[in-house]
């Protein structure tokens, strides 16, 4: 179990000096640092932020209907404001991950490597950098629109910058991508224990930026198809997370700070206001599905049993989150090899390449109960032979059928199952009988900050009127259907 250490507070110190000048200098807060520090840092800033399902950190469970609330039913009901989820998404992603990932990055600018080891090392950094914070913005936009981007982290020259339009982001950002994969398949080293993800395994790093490529691209593919197919096969040619054992996974430890935030969730005092939701529950019953027992205790009654979603629930009548993924040590996870499967399943329906969908999400399928522990064959074969559950002969299009499947998949993956529900429209997800200033659907994206329409007026306003309206019910540009 490696340790995972905040290493921004090492300091070192000196008893005593004859030098008066001395008492100026400040020697409980660090003047200087370590690129793999802030690298460190920003990685489980990232990770922790993306997997806290605490209340004011995120909704994506909620609104990907994973999860339904008990007696605190604002987020389900839509109401994002209350408690600024919007704002501290936003500040966490921009202040604790992307700006410390920046400066890691402008410190080994800094550096000097002679040796050939010590350049491809060098480089090896760098790349793993552009990588995190190309997730972190794709990350962004995913989540709100047009976004601060050529301009941001620059408070000197831009302390108000402007937003940058969503589209032309996406593509500066899969470009990073492709010149990151592109240093990395010599192999070679990097951070190594300062990692806490892959331990500095620079093809498994490869492989999770042509997978984020992947995903990327596919989230283009209705609106420009030929640049999507392009960038698909580039990112499959490139190499993209092929077994569970490569999953961008967080091991977390066994005790506070360090432990999965879940398992502070299970132990605060709102441990009660989260339970599985009936969506995702009834569907999963309907399928008799395998990985129930590993998402869900049972009811009182002995059954599967979600709360009803956007309504108030009494926490000791239905199933509750399975004790596994309160564990101290549960991983946090942003990529696994099933998201792939699926991934290339749908790309193979959009016929951006030439395997069979079913092939893939035969795949996908098989490598999700895998990574839930479900390991019998048999049970897994029974699973895929359903005429519910085969592709062959499940209901609907091949976008209900990825669709369904990605979802329960993406099982405590709020982000991820919501922005695939948003590509594909599938499951046909509802909203509530009542919602926050009415919204009639499921949202679509977060809400500007709202320290940015306060600070940030003249950029945000026209970022607002850009996008067609700083309203959940707006559209990201990718989600055209």
């Amino acid at each position: 179990m490696r340790k995972i250490i905040y290493p921004l507070m090492f300091i070192t110190m000196i008893s005593c000096s004859d030098n008066i000048t001395d008492m100026n200098e400040d020697i409980i807060n660090p003047q200087s640092t370590k690129p793999q520090y802030l690298f460190t840092n920003a990685e489980k800033a990232l990770v922790d932020q993306m997997v806290n399902p605490g209340i004011y950190n995120n909704v994506f469970r909620l609104f990907a209907q994973q999860w339904s609330e008990t007696q605190w039913i604002f987020e389900s009901q839509y109401n994002t404001t209350f408690g600024k989820i919007s704002d501290v998404h936003f500040s966490i992603l921009n202040r604790d991950v992307i700006a410390n990932l920046k400066q890691s990055r402008n410190l080994l600018d800094l550096e000097t490597a002679v040796t050939p080891t010590e350049i491809a090392t060098l480089k090896n950094k760098k790349a793993i950098i552009d990588i995190l914070i190309a997730y972190s913005f794709s990350q962004m936009v995913d989540t709100y629109g047009d976004i601060p981007y050529s301009e941001a982290q620059d408070i000197t020259n831009f302390p108000l910058p402007k937003y940058d339009d969503a589209q032309t982001i996406y593509r500066d950002l899969i470009l990073k991508l492709t010149n990151a994969s592109n240093v990395l398949k010599d192999g070679g080293t990097s951070f190594g224990d300062a990692d806490l993800v892959y331990q500095g395994n620079v093809l498994k790093w490869r492989k999770f930026a042509n997978s984020l490529k992947l995903r990327m691209s596919l989230n283009m593919a209705d609106i420009n198809a030929v640049d999507a197919k392009r960038w698909t096969t580039e990112a499959i040619a490139g190499g993209v997370i092929s077994g569970n054992d490569e999953n961008f996974n967080l091991n977390y430890l066994s005790l506070q700070p360090n432990a999965n935030p879940l398992y502070g969730l299970a132990n605060s005092s709102y441990k009660d206001y989260f339970i599985p939701s009936n969506t995702l529950v009834d569907k999963m019953n309907d399928l008799a599905d395998p990985r129930r027992s590993k998402f869900y205790t049972t009811a009182p009654d002995g059954t599967y049993k979600g709360g009803i979603y956007g309504e108030t629930n009494l926490f000791s009548s239905f199933s509750h989150v399975t004790p596994t993924i309160s564990e101290p040590t549960f991983p946090g996870t942003l990529f696994d090899y099933s998201e792939t499967e699926f991934l290339l399943a749908e790309a193979a329906a959009r016929t951006f390449i030439t395997d069979s969908p079913e092939t893939h999400y035969v795949k996908a399928i098989s490598a999700s109960m895998a990574n839930w522990g479900i390991t019998d064959a048999t049970v897994i074969s029974a699973y895929l032979a359903q005429p519910k559950v085969a592709y062959a002969t499940a209901t609907g299009t091949w976008e209900q059928k990825i669709g369904e499947q990605a979802w329960i998949a993406l099982y405590n993956r709020g982000f991820e199952g919501w922005t695939s529900y948003r590509r594909l429209d599938f499951p046909a997800l509802k909203p509530p009988a009542k919602t926050y200033l009415n919204i009639n659907t499921v949202p679509k994206r977060y809400m500007y900050p709202g320290i940015e329409e306060t600070l940030n007026t003249k950029n945000n306003t026209a970022a607002s009127v850009a996008i067609g309206g700083n309203s959940m019910a707006t559209k990201v540009f990718w989600d055209k259907k």
